[in-house]
């Protein structure tokens, strides 16, 4: 059967001395499957964009700022992730130079910007908690994971870097 994910962005944007990242705290709609945790930014790729200009559209559109620089840090595939268990793949970016002034908050909840050392001590989806640490390491090289996802628990993780 063919693999026939929802693609997706996941945006952290670093303060100017990257020292903090800016989350976004779900807890605006009683209905949100995602109520209640921290996460960063981003959502689903529109049929005419690429995985970069997605990344800049979702991050505009939920913080009001404007990516300058950002990297690739790596891939996620969540299958069974979604509220129907829909498989997701997700391509995971730190930004590291933005222009203009973040939100104070949108329709999804509060943003907020959290020390990266803190990060692990916040409400998160339990898979947050391993992959997060790829995301901020120092490792220069991109991880690529899979996260299988059952019942809206996360069944295992596994991942490569290159």
């Amino acid at each position: 059967m063919p693999y026939t994910p929802i693609v997706a962005t996941l945006g952290y944007v670093l303060s100017p001395d990257c020292s903090q990242v800016l989350l976004i705290h779900r807890n605006a709609r009683p209905d949100d499957q995602h109520l209640g945790k921290y996460n960063g930014l981003g959502g689903k790729i529109e049929r005419d964009e690429d995985v970069v200009a997605g990344m800049r559209r979702e991050i505009h559109e939920e913080a009001g700022i404007d990516c300058d620089a950002m990297t690739l840090r790596g891939t996620i595939s969540w299958p069974g992730f979604g509220k129907h268990g829909e498989d997701w793949l997700g391509f995971v970016f730190v930004i590291t130079a933005y222009s203009g002034t973040p939100f104070e908050r949108n329709p999804e909840g509060t943003l907020e910007w959290v020390p990266v050392e803190k990060i692990m001590t916040l409400p998160l989806w339990d898979g947050d908690r391993h992959f997060l640490p790829l995301v901020f390491d120092n490792d220069p090289r991109g991880f690529h994971g899979v996260m299988p996802y059952r019942d809206g628990r996360m069944v295992s993780w596994d991942y490569s870097r290159i």
